[in-house]
């Protein structure tokens, strides 16, 4: 039996990492209400005080332009916490697997990001994000960083069941073309997550910073025109310019990661997110 604790309970990965324990999986979600990330030691109580023998964090403040009006708070939570979880997991010998962000890059060139590169996040968000990393790195404990992009569920709120609602409504949508990345599903996020957490538990988890993100890189544009064939909404998809569609934070143009560490660690290969919307769609229909 592997006894999990996972930091999010109705979050899109959280809902995931719920509907896929296993029974030899001992799972606990926390809610906010029993592990708040604006106080990083209660946090770090938490896990002190579990017979845990695996935490993932699957908690953030995602809410990326309203960051950069509230930086401190969204640092408070993707930052320091986080740090504190991992020192209280280094402190009791037990890996801890947390959820990071092309957001720490600067989104520049066309080439997918390493693990390794250099990073410089454009904004408030991809800030806090990346003080999350480094303080989860400086823990010293084992730990996986697991850098994903544009995740896509069921569950709250994302950019496909935007796309579905304003698909429904209007013929036209004018959506940014020159953002290319890897739709993710919260699914196969919380599928890597649920691999690397046993494997660690067996004793062969390698520690280091990954990336995982749904295959092909696409842009929104072409993203959004996917959801509608799929779903057979008649909108149609205008491309424009990010300039075209100004917000309070810069988004990386360039959000292309590499994932062939986390398949040469783990066996973990990108998933097909044309598959993995297909079954999101599935699961709408069902809700």
């Amino acid at each position: 039996m592997i006894r999990v604790l996972v930091f999010g309970q109705t979050g899109q990965v959280a809902t995931e990492l719920a509907r896929q324990a296993t029974p030899d999986m001992a799972m606990t979600c926390l809610g906010r209400d029993r592990a708040d990330l604006s106080d990083p030691a209660a946090c770090a109580a938490v896990i002190a005080a579990s017979d845990a023998d695996v935490v993932i964090n699957a908690a953030a403040y995602t809410a990326v332009d309203r960051a950069e009006a509230e930086e401190a708070l969204a640092t408070t939570i993707n930052g320091t916490s986080p740090g504190a979880m991992a020192r209280a997991c280094a402190a009791r010998g037990i890996p801890f697997l947390h959820i990071s962000t092309d957001y720490v890059f600067d989104g520049s060139g066309t080439r997918p990001w390493q693990p390794d590169d250099a990073t410089g996040p454009l904004g408030a968000y991809g800030r806090s994000k990346l003080t999350g990393e480094e303080a989860v790195r400086a823990a010293g404990g084992p730990h996986a960083i697991l850098r994903t992009s544009w995740v896509f569920s069921a569950h709250g709120a994302n950019f496909v069941k935007t796309m579905l609602r304003l698909g429904a409504e209007r013929e036209k949508l004018t959506i940014v073309a020159d953002q290319v990345g890897g739709p993710t599903a919260a699914a196969d996020i919380a599928a890597a997550l649920l691999t690397m957490a046993r494997a660690f538990h067996a004793g062969h988890g390698t520690t280091g910073t990954y990336h995982f993100s749904g295959a092909p890189d696409v842009s929104w544009a072409d993203f959004a025109r996917e959801i509608f064939v799929v779903s057979g909404l008649s909108c149609r998809v205008e491309d424009i310019p990010t300039s075209a569609y100004p917000t309070p934070a810069r988004r990386p143009a360039n959000s292309r990661m590499d994932g062939t560490a986390l398949t040469l660690a783990y066996g973990i290969e990108r998933p097909d997110w044309r598959d993995s919307l297909r079954r999101v769609l599935s699961d709408l229909k069902e809700i």
